[in-house]
């Protein structure tokens, strides 16, 4: 067995290895011999061993008087090209083996990239490239499907309810059958309001199918962190995100984790992706909060560009519009948002919180009272 030396090559003329015999099973034992021994016959290589008491483990040394010029000039050689799979055609993944079989899939054609909660593969289907997002198990996944996220989301019965809230089995099956069917569900819906999202087509046995975003040149649309940006550029960008932004809050949705990791720049913009942990702007009380994360998150990223967006507090602004009825999709939006200055009515907060406690305590003595048949 001969094992190449990932050590420095100091002398471009010498290649070292290491040599282990005999073989770790039989049927390599008497091909290592000869492998050693042909080594030993060599005029270009010299055969000593590593160490006086590792009688098996040698070090052969070839001497090559005329090296490549790579070699000369301290790099290594790039590695042969080979296909992944004989005949250059990717195997199919045994999660997309239905959809091939149903007919929505012809050909996978390579893997695309694998995140903290699925693995996307580009796929062709009949004369369309697409491609597959194939969701990970919960126990693979990285990232986790934090309470905050989940609120406000409704399944179909009070059963499945129960068992999400006991944490059982099956109440596990439907949290994860309802955390794929979210963004489904997000894309659909915004998808419908006009909001620059990848088109989904179907999602079936843990597999969404939808749109392959590309770039100018029919490629792979690249990520926003992978692009490098001209200030004028950034604060275009921005602009054309922010819309996106209060688009998706008008069809009541927020992403809730969007930054320039998932959203990818398309021939035509900027498009937004990885949306299983969107929440119901009404439904969700952290929602305020969410946006104001989102927003903030790509001020961070285009104000390393244009440092001026720094100082802007769009988020803020977005939500107050949004609480008073005054959002729209085409609001002009200017950075800014008023503070509100009226003095806390202390007395008003407290009396308030006494009414709460004493429409409890009500609450309790009825329900122990209808228990006790009194």
């Amino acid at each position: 067995m001969i094992r190449r030396d990932r050590t420095r090559r100091y002398d471009p003329r010498l290649t070292f290895s290491t040599f282990a015999s005999p073989g770790t099973r039989r049927g390599n034992e008497r091909a290592g011999d000869l492998g050693l021994e042909a080594a030993r016959m060599s005029a270009a290589c010299r055969v000593a061993p590593v160490h006086p008491a590792a009688s098996s483990l040698y070090l052969i040394i070839r001497h090559d008087p005329n090296p490549p010029a790579h070699a000369l000039a301290g790099a290594r050689p790039a590695p042969p090209h080979r296909p992944p799979h004989p005949g250059g055609r990717m195997k199919t993944p045994k999660r997309l083996l239905p959809l091939v079989e149903e007919g929505l899939i012809d050909e996978v054609i390579s893997q695309l990239m694998s995140g903290k909660e699925a693995t996307v593969y580009v796929v062709r289907s009949g004369d369309s490239t697409r491609c597959a997002k194939v969701y990970k198990d919960a126990k693979q996944r990285s990232f986790r499907q934090a309470a905050s996220y989940r609120e406000g989301r409704k399944v179909k019965n009070s059963r499945e309810q129960r068992a999400m809230e006991k944490g059982s089995r099956y109440g596990r099956e439907v949290q994860e059958q309802a955390w794929q069917n979210a963004e489904v569900d997000a894309l659909f819906q915004l998808a419908n309001a006009g909001v620059r999202v990848p088109q989904p087509f179907i999602c079936t046995d843990g597999v969404l199918l939808m749109e392959l975003v590309t770039d100018a040149e029919g490629n792979v649309a690249p990520r926003l962190n992978d692009v490098d940006l001209s200030e004028a550029r950034a604060v275009e960008l921005h602009a054309q995100l922010l819309k996106e932004v209060v688009r998706m809050l008008c069809a009541g949705m927020i992403h809730g984790d969007l930054s320039e990791y998932n959203i990818l720049l398309a021939a035509d913009g900027p498009v937004i992706i990885d949306l299983p942990q969107a929440v119901n702007a009404a439904g969700n009380l952290e929602a305020p909060a969410m946006l104001e994360r989102d927003v903030d998150n790509l001020a961070a990223y285009f104000g390393r560009f244009a440092p001026a967006l720094l100082d802007a507090g769009y988020g803020k602004e977005i939500w107050a519009l949004y609480e008073a009825g005054a959002l729209h999709v085409d609001t002009t939006l200017t950075g800014h948002v008023e503070q509100d200055t009226t003095p806390v009515d202390l007395d008003a907060v407290l009396q308030e919180l006494e009414d709460t406690r004493l429409d409890e305590e009500a609450r309790l003595r009825y329900e122990e009272s209808l228990r006790s048949g009194t």
